[in-house]
């Protein structure tokens, strides 16, 4: 008997091999074929944001001193948008329409929360409005949002009541570089916890620490992280290491400024390389911008005119990337306007999604003119408020028209012949002027009055009667 079933193992292993293998066919047979798109995973999104950064700021527009490799270096992997705008020209209204994909005057929110006393939940962007972070959220990402937020002072209007899982930042417009605690809008807080000075070192650098801890925690999952460098805004503060590299320039006062951009560039650095260990770089898009235009003090937005307040496009036109070496290809220079509203449905149909569904957008999706060829603009019409209208600027093809109480008329420039608005040519074209001013009323008609005031005029008419006084005490006195 023993003899007998060592001659029958073979043929009982091998019946049972053949039939593991039909069934393995089978199962294959039964299960839904895989294909590139059921297999492709979402991307990893990451917006980096500068503070106050002018145009001329970074070596990917042109700047010479100020080292930028690791910015240049990204920015070279995808498309640069040598006219990229912002919705703003400064800060909380700029970052309220980021971060909702629609001009914030559609909500009110046209100015910074007032600087004194507390700000109740009504002052900011409101809950009602979706922000990319809820959207991505939906859709199984996790969500961060590091460094300063200056949307919505009162707690209900804090980050993690806007989708966002995790929070490190402060809530306020500016604070100090060395973490110091200074009221509860100037303070770091952690997911609504105050977190001790003991625990920072230099917020450029603690930022981006944050974010790097994010990304090794979430690897497994796609993610989205909102990082708000308050660099290069004010107070100018810098450590040695960053200093270091910036010596060689001569003014005081650039050279800290340019030792704060060096900071957020030895940043995103890190990040990048963090993206590689883990193996998830390709599918990694970083957008990278900075929230207006360069501030007036030490920052270079040539060769634009004007600066950051201003409706001119040295106030709204800024540095401005996207890469995904996964989804674009890289080395591109894109030409034709885009504005950061256009951010929002970019990344929902990167993470395939259909962006039609999120219909209160402003912005379009560029991913048919980045990554498939389409020629057409992106926008036809482009428009801008400050204070309900005490500013206003309209582009519509490539005339230019502003409202400027700076110069106190109404301005049109032809920006396919004088991009550097040097010349205005309202008078010769009186029917453009009436042309855009019409479209930007029709605009303005579906946007609220603003939900609060900041100083902004006042500051229009001191600085320009301060610009008036310096050229005019230039000129010989007359005897």
């Amino acid at each position: 008997m023993l003899s007998l079933l060592k001659k029958l193992l073979p043929l009982v292993a091998f019946i049972m091999l053949f039939n593991c293998n039909n069934t393995t066919k089978e199962k294959s047979a039964n299960e839904p074929e895989k294909t590139e798109s059921t297999e492709k995973k979402q991307p990893n999104i990451i917006v980096v944001l500068t503070d106050d950064q002018g145009w001329a700021d970074v070596g990917f527009n042109g700047a010479t001193d100020i080292p930028t490799s690791n910015l240049d270096r990204i920015a070279k992997e995808g498309v640069i948008f040598s006219n990229g705008y912002v919705s703003h020209p400064y800060c909380s209204p700029s970052r309220a329409g980021l971060l909702t994909g629609r001009y914030q005057a559609r909500f009110g929110h046209d100015c910074n929360m007032p600087y004194h006393g507390e700000n109740d939940a009504t002052v900011g962007t409101p809950l009602s409005e979706k922000m990319i972070s809820e959207a991505l959220k939906e859709q199984g990402y996790k969500t961060a949002a590091i460094g300063k937020w200056h949307v919505g002072d009162h707690p209900d209007l804090h980050p993690n009541a806007q989708g966002f899982d995790h929070w490190f930042g402060f809530p306020g417009g500016g604070m100090n570089f060395w973490g110091t605690p200074n009221g509860p809008l100037r303070t770091i807080l952690r997911n609504g916890e105050a977190v001790s000075e003991d625990e920072l070192s230099y917020l450029t650098d603690d930022f981006t620490d944050e974010a790097i801890s994010f990304i090794n925690r979430e690897k497994g999952h796609p993610f989205f992280i909102y990082l708000a460098y308050n660099a290069p805004h004010a107070p100018d503060h810098a450590t040695e290491k960053y200093l270091e590299r910036t010596k060689h320039i001569e003014y005081g006062g650039r050279s800290v400024y340019a030792a704060m951009v060096n900071a957020v560039d030895d940043g995103v650095g890190r990040i990048d390389s963090t993206l590689i260990a883990n193996g998830i770089k390709d599918n990694t898009i970083i957008a990278f911008l900075s929230d207006n235009g360069g501030r007036a003090e030490h920052a270079d937005n040539k060769p634009n005119r004007g600066h950051k307040g201003m409706l001119f496009e040295g106030g709204i036109k800024v540095p401005f990337f996207i890469s995904w070496p996964e989804g674009l290809k890289g080395d591109q220079v894109y030409e034709n306007p885009i504005i950061s509203l256009d951010l929002f449905p970019t990344f929902l149909e990167a993470a395939g999604i259909d962006s039609s569904k999120e219909n209160q957008l402003d912005g379009v999706n560029l991913l048919p003119f980045i990554k498939e060829g389409n020629t057409s603009q992106p926008h036809e019409k482009l428009f801008w408020r400050s204070v309900g209208g005490f500013e206003y600027a309209a582009r519509i093809g490539d005339y230019k028209l502003y409202k400027s109480a700076y110069k106190e008329k109404t301005l049109l420039f032809d920006l396919k012949n004088d991009p550097l608005e040097r010349h205005d040519v309202a008078s010769n074209h009186p029917e453009v002027v009436t042309e855009l001013e019409k479209a930007y009323t029709e605009w303005d008609s579906k946007n609220m009055e603003p939900g609060w005031v900041d100083p902004h005029p006042e500051n229009v008419i001191k600085e320009e009667k301060k610009f008036r006084a310096i050229r005019n005490k230039s000129l010989k006195k007359k005897q």
